[in-house]
């Protein structure tokens, strides 16, 4: 049996290590979505729409071009209403990480497959995030270690030594990831992606 072939149109390297640790077969590539130009386009829509729209025009941006399946995917941080992108620098993490320390925030993690042109399914998923009153001792030797905080929306990772910022976690860990994983899996074995 001939699987469909799968593009993920990003080049985050946990998004990829999850599907192809999940048993997918894949190619990477970069969908070259102008994403701060598709968010001045959005202003006004709620952080969980602007995931969903950058999660599709990432597929289609590729879907013409690839044969197959291209899955894309977007997450974005909501905190008191507003939506925050991934931290320039560790300044601006230390002040992400003051800013929800001992609170409640909110993750969306989108994600899209396109085929031929055309968005085929889609889905999001909301996870809510509560963060422990950490002290300024912690915040330093966490910055100072993980480097690969700047990566990721919320300046953590939470497969890593980022698990130490939070109390609670409500909802679904791939998608703290930045997929909804096994939706996804779903979709993917209903197109002949993955054997069912």
């Amino acid at each position: 049996m001939t699987l469909t072939p799968v593009t993920l149109a990003s080049q985050s390297a946990i998004r990829a290590s999850l599907l192809r640790a999940a048993g997918v077969v894949l190619s990477t590539a970069s969908p070259g979505v102008d994403e701060d130009a598709v968010k001045a386009e959005m202003a006004g829509a709620s952080p969980r729409e602007i995931a969903v729209a950058l999660a599709d025009r990432k597929a289609l941006a590729l879907s013409g071009k690839r044969e197959g399946l291209v899955i894309g995917a977007d997450q974005t941080l909501e905190f008191e209403g507003r939506s925050f992108d991934k931290a320039a620098n560790v300044g601006e993490a230390r002040e992400r990480l003051i800013m929800l320390r001992g609170k409640t925030h909110e993750l969306h993690a989108a994600v899209a497959v396109a085929q031929g042109g055309a968005v085929i399914w889609r889905d999001v998923a909301s996870v809510r995030l509560t963060m422990r009153p950490f002290t300024d001792i912690f915040l330093a030797a966490y910055l100072a270690g993980n480097e690969g905080a700047l990566s990721s929306v919320g300046c953590y990772q939470l497969e890593g030594e980022g698990a130490q910022l939070f109390s609670s976690i409500e909802g679904d860990y791939f998608a703290i990831l930045g997929l909804p994983l096994l939706s996804l899996l779903d979709c993917l074995r209903r197109e002949g992606a993955l054997t069912a």
